[in-house]
């Protein structure tokens, strides 16, 4: 597990092999979560990459539009 330590500034630097493991660039958008006194930094992607992620999911079984409220 790496440590950080936060700034003066409340900045903090994602290590290398935490960096190279998630494969995070300068300049990418991330998400900050706090869940149980923890932050949880969440890379932001592209729409175009979430792009098949639902590919041969079966449909059976969910209601019909007409049986929505």
């Amino acid at each position: 597990m790496s440590q950080v330590l936060v700034s003066t500034k409340y900045q903090v630097v994602i290590p290398k092999d935490v960096r190279r493991q998630l494969e995070i660039h300068p300049g990418q958008k991330m998400s900050c979560i706090a869940i149980n006194r923890a932050i949880h930094l969440v890379p932001v992607k592209p729409m175009s990459q979430s792009r098949g992620i639902a590919k041969g999911i079966s449909l059976v079984g969910y209601r019909e539009k007409k049986d929505r409220m």
